[in-house]
């Protein structure tokens, strides 16, 4: 995942309070095929710092053994010392299921929206009009992740 702008600095806003960020929405791009089908690699992703997040959202988190790196994944179900996060792609790997449960600190956003860019095979008039259709979405929490969490 790249970031746009820097990681917005994050300042405690009254004492016993999750942080804020200073600035609490930012916008990423996504890199790699992990949350195929939910998101593409060059997808574009409206976050929120701060945000509380629920089983089901798809969050920005720090990877526990290389915090320097941003991912995206599904926030499956809260566990004793954090969050249980899975890719949508069960091939793509890189999830909990690697490296356990990821501390609380180290999830940093939800995803808001997806912004699909136009391709270059898209330039025709029902590709454009395809395009427009599915470029800007809600990314809304999945309601399977319990399913699929009990059929492992």
């Amino acid at each position: 995942m790249r970031e746009v702008p820097e990681l917005p600095e994050l300042t405690q806003e009254q004492p016993g309070r999750r942080l804020a960020a200073r600035v609490p929405f930012q916008v990423v791009e996504v890199t790699g095929p992990s949350m195929v089908p939910t998101l593409h690699h060059g997808d574009w992703l409206l976050v929120q710092y701060g945000a509380t997040v629920r089983p089901g959202d798809v969050v920005i988190l720090r990877h526990p053994f290389q915090q320097d790196l941003l991912i995206v994944k599904r926030a499956a179900e809260r566990r004793r010392g954090g969050w249980w996060v899975l890719a949508d792609n069960t091939f793509a790997g890189g999830d909990s299921t690697d490296y356990g449960t990821v501390p609380e600190e180290l999830v940093l956003a939800r995803v808001r929206a997806r912004y699909r860019p136009l391709k270059k095979d898209q330039r025709s008039l029902w590709g454009v009009v395809t395009w427009a259709v599915s470029a800007l979405r809600p990314v809304a929490a999945a309601r399977s992740v319990s399913r699929r969490l009990r059929a492992r």
